[in-house]
């Protein structure tokens, strides 16, 4: 994969809607001639976007299709959102080893609709699933704020969650999305120690509900339902800290 530092490049068609056909044609042409690059793109977030994409490619099935057509969806490739997918777009997405990046925030804001998580992740034929906070349209950078909301949705759809599956969604679901397991995601030995250190009592609030805790599991869905950026303690990269705070006093 090309890399410079700890940058990744990435093939990056905005939107089949915002697209030419040349540049479609020009994206899946480089991704064939690199094909560790990633490729992100973003896709059937909400009706009136997918009526109109598929105006513009009347000769396509659908607008998934359009993607395939280029030959965007592959190992490595990202689509954003998918909330609009078929159970035939799931199967072909995961026939392709492709992955989804889940904007929760975004979703909610502009009132898309409701990504169907359980069904990406049907073990039959189950897809890479990372989160995405989309700041386009997405209302915070706190991964955990994006947790919450994912965590929210998914009870929504009668499928919820876990706290440890919610974590993994951030953390080594976005690795594997990505095509980055080997390296981050996860504290196993020979990674990159990419670190975040969380206070599950770094608030009055989080401390007060904290002190009732039963379990870990029960710690970690306080600080994915009360924690904020004041939880972050410590930021580890590479081994090395980044970043620390004080303790909030209120």
């Amino acid at each position: 994969m090309a890399r410079k530092g700890g940058l990744v490049y990435d093939i990056t068609p905005r939107w089949a809607g915002s697209s030419t056909p040349a540049q479609l044609e020009a994206s899946g042409a480089l991704g064939r001639e690199y094909p560790n690059l990633t490729l992100q793109t973003h896709i059937a977030e909400n009706r009136d976007e997918v009526a109109f994409v598929e105006s513009l490619f009347p000769e396509r099935k659908d607008f998934l299709d359009i993607s395939n057509h280029y030959g965007l969806v592959r190992r490595r490739t990202v689509l954003g959102h998918c909330v609009w997918f078929s159970d035939s777009g799931f199967a072909s997405v995961h026939e392709r080893d492709a992955s989804i990046a889940h904007c929760p925030t975004s979703n909610l804001f502009l009132g898309s609709g409701q990504f169907r998580l359980r069904l990406a992740k049907d073990k039959k034929r189950p897809i890479h699933v990372g989160l995405g906070t989309d700041i386009g349209a997405g209302t915070s950078f706190s991964l955990l704020r994006t947790i919450n909301e994912a965590y929210k949705i998914a009870a929504l759809n009668a499928a919820p969650i876990t706290a440890f599956e919610a974590l993994c969604l951030a953390t080594l679901g976005g690795a594997c999305s990505l095509g980055l397991e080997d390296r981050i995601g996860s504290l196993e030995v020979g990674r990159e120690a990419d670190i975040v250190v969380l206070d599950p009592k770094a608030t009055p609030l989080l401390a007060f509900r904290e002190a009732q805790s039963r379990s870990l599991e029960e710690t970690l869905l306080v600080l994915i339902t009360l924690g904020d950026d004041r939880a972050v303690r410590a930021t580890y990269v590479a081994g090395a800290l980044a970043h620390v705070s004080d303790p909030v006093d209120a």
